[in-house]
């Protein structure tokens, strides 16, 4: 049996507007996308947070259920979920509002966390809001760093700027994080607002001074832009009709984790960096291309 994967971080309730005044309660928080990518790519995904046992709790677990992740690792109590009111611009993509105090989804304590060395994933991956909310961030951090010294780490900031306004305690948290992770994943919307003025290749050249090894861009409709000492490989995006944006990085995060699992972060560099990056960009379209984070099952990627 292949090692498992370990993905911590929110999930959440997507409150998206339908019609005149009307939002439907859909299933969110980009960490819980990349464990739904994962496990539909056929992971041994594991998901790690806290969750409400009340009746949005219930509607995220049935998803988990329904594609395979593992709720092993999941701290489950009366606690609200934290719900998420989401804006969709003419493009189709996605602004947030977050719901977060007193919710069960913050609720990082180290005595419920699984033991690194006794569980053995190959890959953890982690990101979005829950580096940010305290106490459960510090909690999360601690434990990540027994988790740098047994498995690779995959961060993936996915800046939310009306979580944490504050520009200088934001660029810190990220950089925090990107000293103990092996891959970052971030998008150019990401590096505009962490580090205004900025060209995003020096960007990431610091933290691959910092002791990252693969940088990875998201550029929207154009690609990827992958960045390691050995240099940069850019790939297109893949033309599509986008109903909406929701969990397409998220998507690219998973593929990512598969890259690493199958190539090893050392092996991401040259030609199978780029079949990776290209691969990402095929996954991303195709959840592009449906209503809510809906990433693509194995067989709907060419190998």
């Amino acid at each position: 049996m292949s090692k498992p994967i370990w993905v911590a971080g929110e999930v959440l309730i997507d409150l998206i507007p339908q019609g005149e005044g009307e939002r439907l309660a859909v299933v969110g928080g980009g960490p819980a996308n990349t464990a739904k990518a994962l496990a539909r790519l056929g992971f041994d995904s594991y998901f790690i947070d806290g969750m409400s046992t009340n009746d949005f709790g219930k509607l995220a677990k049935a998803e988990f259920d329904a594609d395979g992740v593992r709720l092993d690792y999941v701290k489950f109590s009366d606690k609200p979920m934290c719900l998420a009111t989401v804006t969709l611009d003419s493009s189709g993509s996605a602004s947030y509002e977050f719901l977060i105090d007193g919710t069960a989804t913050f609720d990082f304590q180290r005595e419920w966390l699984p033991d690194p060395v006794a569980g053995n994933p190959a890959v953890f991956h982690v990101g979005t809001l829950v580096p940010l909310i305290e106490p459960g961030a510090s909690v999360l951090y601690e434990w990540a760093q027994e988790i740098n010294q047994v498995a690779p780490i995959v961060f993936d900031p996915n800046v939310r700027p009306s979580v944490v306004s504050d520009r200088a305690r934001y660029e810190s948290i990220v950089k925090k994080w990107a000293a103990i992770s092996n891959v970052v994943k971030v998008s150019e919307d990401d590096i505009a607002w962490l580090y205004p003025g900025r060209l995003q290749e020096d960007v990431a050249a610091e933290w691959l001074s910092m002791g990252v090894d693969l940088v990875v861009i998201t550029l929207g409709s154009e690609g990827l832009l992958g960045i390691t000492r050995q240099g940069s490989i850019s790939v297109p995006g893949v033309k599509v009709k986008v109903v909406d944006t929701v969990g397409a990085g998220d998507t690219v995060g998973a593929i990512l984790v598969e890259g690493v699992v199958k190539y090893g972060v050392d092996g991401l560099v040259g030609d199978t960096l780029k079949a990776v990056l290209t691969r990402a960009a095929a996954a991303a379209a195709i959840t592009c291309s449906r209503a809510g984070a809906q990433p693509p099952y194995l067989n709907e990627l060419s190998n």
